[in-house]
């Protein structure tokens, strides 16, 4: 995970072109605004064409399922056996949903100059299509623990399944009934590595920029596909622990601010008011944002958000307390429904 608005306003800062980008419904331009154009005009007329899909049902004891498998295989550090017997788990289970995987394999340094060796894990499905969207998410977990309250224990890797396995462990499931319910534009699920292998907070060192996101940094520069481009993505991270609210993350506000209020708009379609709130929430440097400066691909980034914590996440974060037992059926259904919904009824 990342730095909260306490320190990520003098961490990161956006090109201020963001504040016109948006990553809408079809018929929009990358200003958010509708195109007068002649190509402009003959993609609308065709998206009208389309007939309307139905949505399938998210089913949350599947993505409960994938979220415990990834946290039975121990933390997942880079260089340790246990990431590489999870990345081949995630890269087996998209080729079983029927995508075209591949496997980004590189070397990046971290804050610290270990070598990590990383996998970015990429799930195409009908990839011959050029109208794309990209689900993404995390896949590492935290090597450190910097807040746990016995300081004996912050060196240790933690389980990682809500900040890690959650968001996942949905994109799983949302995976397999693309495999059997193809949407209108293509998709690409990707699972980012590194992440979460940025600067210890609980150590005294002097700040480091761009320590965080290192999998999605390094895809950004060198994508799976040369020229990849999607309209949209969205993010999801810290999507499962009980009760968990999704305010309106600020850099998703600029980048995508359209986008933002459909996703919010249709998960209280669906009766998830309570757990996507319209409040503004905090500024993170995650993997959205390094897509944007890499890729320029507006993005969303659905996030718990606790503002009354010190940390602005909840109390299990960074900690070893980050367990199955913070995982809650009901908020992955609530993130994976609307998630389908968005991309079911774009054309």
């Amino acid at each position: 995970m990342k730095p909260s608005i306490k320190n990520s306003l003098f961490a990161f800062s956006l090109p201020i072109f963001l504040l016109g980008a948006c990553g809408g419904g079809s018929g929009q331009s990358a200003s958010g605004t509708a195109s007068n154009s002649t190509g402009s005009a003959a993609k609308q007329t065709a998206a009208a064409t389309k007939v309307d899909l139905q949505t399938p049902d998210f089913v949350a004891d599947s993505a409960y399922h994938y979220v415990a498998q990834q946290v039975a295989f121990g933390p997942r550090v880079p260089n340790t056996p246990a990431h590489l017997a999870c990345a081949d788990y995630l890269a087996a289970k998209l080729r079983d949903f029927g995508a075209e995987v591949i496997v980004q394999e590189a070397e990046v340094r971290a804050f610290d100059n270990t070598r990590l060796q990383i996998r970015n894990i990429v799930g195409q499905f009908q990839p011959e299509k050029s109208n794309r969207i990209m689900l993404y998410a995390h896949w590492d977990s935290r090597p450190f623990a910097d807040y746990d309250p016995d300081p004996a224990r912050r060196n240790e890797a933690i389980d990682g399944a809500n900040d890690g396995a959650s968001g996942v462990g949905v994109l799983l499931e949302i995976a397999r009934q693309l495999g059997q319910h193809p949407t209108h534009p293509g998709i690409d699920i990707i699972f980012f590595d590194a992440e979460d292998y940025g600067q210890p907070d609980h150590l005294d060192l002097p700040y480091q920029p761009d320590t965080w996101a290192l999998g999605s940094q390094y895809w950004g520069k060198t994508p799976h596909k040369r020229d990849y481009y999607a309209r949209f993505g969205i993010l999801l991270d810290m999507v499962g622990a009980p009760n968990a609210q999704f305010y309106r993350e600020q850099y998703s506000l600029q980048m995508a601010p359209r986008l933002v209020d459909h996703i919010w708009g249709i998960a209280g379609e669906l009766g998830y008011g309570n757990q996507f709130n319209y409040n503004k929430g905090g500024m993170i440097v995650d993997d959205h944002v390094y897509v944007y400066q890499h890729r320029q691909i507006p993005s969303v980034n659905i996030i718990q958000y606790e503002p009354a914590s010190a940390t602005s996440f909840g109390h299990y974060w960074h900690t070893h307390n980050d367990t199955m037992d913070n995982i809650d059926k009901g908020t992955l259904k609530a993130v994976g429904q609307t998630v389908l919904e968005v991309i079911y009824r774009e054309k």
